[in-house]
């Protein structure tokens, strides 16, 4: 082998290096804007890490980065088509590069948690945003315990604040957020009923829930039952009807908000809940997940002591996810579906 063929092949070998498999898209639209593609592979700043992703996982999160809706969010992800095309969020995978300020963790950890871009086989995540991998999960199952369940425990703990002994109703239980909320809120020591469809009743009562209502047959409403927490994930019930079955003084938390009109999404019906609380004893509160990494322990650990397991609809890969997100919004997956990246 002479001199330029050794040249060339090593130019070749350094191009490959900075590329790499992903997910992406250069237009807002449905899932037929999704392929997959060479793109360059990611740099970190100070406070974040490299990540070889083992695992991803699609969320509804994940609907919105691709679609561009509701419109307000394209102040944060460009107005007229993404600023980013890699699109992921749900990451679990292996620390290959640490920026300079990072002092938590190190190259070869094992983390799950929020990252950028995680559709791809590398991606880059604040190391804040991070936690490290329980020893007995797969990397698929810790890939879907990153946004649906600090979602969970923090739309339970810290604005529903539930208590032992408590009646929670978890509309949307069958979901990604929905299957973490209630096995979270029975590990509180919570009575917990669970609003889905009929072919998701088992699945749901086998987490945890005490009560199942099959929500094409059954309205959750027209019952004596009151509830001291409600945790709204579907995101299309009319708050009057909640009302009905909240307590004087119990708290409904908004999840994420489907549905509306394309600038503000679902967001009308819980904002005017807001406004609406300022004249009852009933609380009305919206959550968003906060990305915190010391918050992804506290799943751990919940997840270490046999108390919350992930669960997992299907596994596909990057070449799948076309499909897979089709599926997602037909509702057709019960918790998560989980992307495995070579």
């Amino acid at each position: 082998m002479n001199a330029m063929t050794r040249a060339v092949k090593s130019e070749a070998t350094a191009v490959m290096q900075q590329t790499m498999q992903a997910v992406v898209r250069t237009e807002y639209g449905e899932a037929e804007v999704l392929r997959v593609a060479e793109a360059v592979r990611p740099t970190i700043g100070s406070g974040e890490v490299l990540v070889k992703v083992r695992a991803a996982a699609l969320d509804r999160g994940t609907w919105h980065q691709m679609t561009g809706t509701p419109f307000l969010y394209r102040m944060m992800m460009g107005r007229r088509a993404p600023k980013d095309a890699v699109i992921g969020l749900d990451v679990a995978g292996t620390i290959v590069e640490v920026g300079a300020e990072v002092t938590q963790l190190k190259v070869g950890d094992e983390v799950f948690g929020f990252s950028k871009g995680s559709f791809a086989q590398y991606a880059c995540a604040r190391a804040d945003k991070l936690a490290k991998k329980p020893a007995g999960l797969t990397f698929e199952q810790a890939a879907v315990s990153g946004v649906s369940a600090l979602t969970a425990l923090q739309a339970l703990r810290d604005v529903g604040q539930v208590q032992a002994g408590q009646r929670v109703l978890i509309i949307g239980a069958s979901g990604g957020v929905g299957t973490f909320a209630v096995q979270l809120a029975t590990a509180y020591g919570a009575e917990v009923t669970g609003v889905c469809s009929a072919s998701k009743l088992e699945l749901v009562r086998s987490i945890g829930a005490a009560h199942v209502i099959d929500y094409t047959t059954q309205d959750y409403a027209s019952g004596a039952q009151r509830y001291d927490l409600i945790i709204d994930i579907a995101g299309n019930s009319a708050l009057s009807r909640m009302r009905q079955v909240l307590s004087p003084k119990g708290t409904i938390v908004f999840v994420g908000g489907e549905g509306g009109g394309a600038l503000t999404g679902g967001m009308n019906r819980p904002l005017w809940a807001l406004f609406l609380s300022l004249f009852t004893s009933q609380k009305f509160a919206m959550k968003m997940p906060n990305e915190k990494g010391t918050d992804l322990e506290v799943v751990a650990q919940f997840i270490e002591a046999g108390k919350v397991k992930p669960v997992i609809d299907r596994t596909v890969t990057l070449q799948q996810v076309p499909d897979a997100m089709r599926q997602l919004v037909a509702g057709k997956v019960a918790g998560k579906i989980a992307i495995t990246v070579a």
